[in-house]
């Protein structure tokens, strides 16, 4: 996961697909939670996915 602060964007890469999405409008406070807790996956499913707009971006070569 990354996340720019400036455009307030979280870009996530999910496995096994190794597709990204990039979340937008994601407040900072929201991403310092989700990279810190300890379950990803139930984190990511509680507070980002329907919550905020996103877009697919790639597909990596591997996935």
């Amino acid at each position: 996961m990354n996340y720019d602060p400036a455009t307030r964007t979280l870009s996530v890469w999910f496995v096994p697909s190794g597709y990204r999405y990039d979340y937008h409008d994601v407040p900072q406070q929201t991403y310092a939670a989700f990279r810190n807790a300890t379950a990803k996956g139930r984190f990511f499913n509680a507070f980002i996915r329907d919550r905020y707009r996103y877009h697919l971006v790639e597909q990596s070569q591997s996935g």
